[in-house]
């Protein structure tokens, strides 16, 4: 079964259409990359999962059930979790606190989901008390990661996860968000470090003007030479 099936999306922001008859899939477990140019569409796609554009046309199922005019905290409540690119922590609270607030849909923050995202991210565990605000880029990225795992999603989104972050970094992000993905999350993941993200996934989809440009397993898009062209560099 798909956790995610998006066909035919027209979407945008008020009367301003940015997506044309878009189609992505995500299979349940699957690792999915969204790229191309700046502009493409790429995070509006995720914003119309999460319930925060205008949706003008087209459908959006979360486990085969339609998500269009679910609110966003219900979307989350259904098994999304969504890591945005910048402001994704309370960088005045401490880790702890910050990941209380990642489980904000459960009466009470299971103490379990803490310590698996301990478990996951030892350097958390550590730093517990230490103010989010003042760990390295890299912690911080592990600390909105193991916020979004919180509540144990079905759907993981990533945007820009590797924005920011130093080039020795990078490779260490992308090894934890295939080691989520090997636990059974399905990742829809916007990158603009475009081959690597390409390299590493199940299936890619290159956006273009708010449309699907090409669509394929990752390793097939990366070796594709109009692929490679137009949207990688060459």
């Amino acid at each position: 079964m798909n956790v995610l099936e998006i066909e035919g999306l027209d979407a945008g922001y008020g009367d301003l259409q940015i997506l044309t008859d878009v189609d992505v899939t995500v299979g349940a477990g699957e690792y999915v990359t969204l790229v191309g140019p700046n502009g493409a569409g790429k995070s509006t796609v995720m914003k119309t999962v999460l319930g925060l554009t205008t949706i003008m046309d087209g459908t959006i199922l979360l486990n085969g059930e339609q998500l269009h005019g679910t609110a966003t905290p219900d979307v989350i409540r259904r098994g999304v979790s969504y890591v945005p690119q910048t402001d994704n922590l309370f960088p005045s609270m401490t880790v702890l606190e910050n990941l209380e607030l990642g489980g904000y849909i459960y009466d009470e923050v299971p103490r379990e989901q803490i310590e698996a995202v301990f478990e996951r991210f030892p350097i958390l565990r550590e730093r517990q008390r230490q103010r989010a605000g003042t760990m390295s880029g890299g912690q911080q990225q592990m600390l909105a990661l193991g916020c979004a795992l919180m509540v144990d999603p079905d759907l993981l989104l990533l945007d820009e996860p590797s924005a920011g972050l130093a080039p020795d970094l990078v490779h260490e992000m992308f090894d934890r968000v295939d080691d989520i993905n090997a636990d059974g999350t399905a990742v829809l993941m916007v990158e603009q470090n475009a081959k690597e993200a390409l390299r590493r996934c199940d299936r890619g989809y290159v956006l273009a003007n708010g449309e699907n440009a090409y669509v394929g397993a990752g390793r097939e898009l990366l070796e594709d030479q109009e692929v490679r062209q137009q949207f990688l560099g060459g």
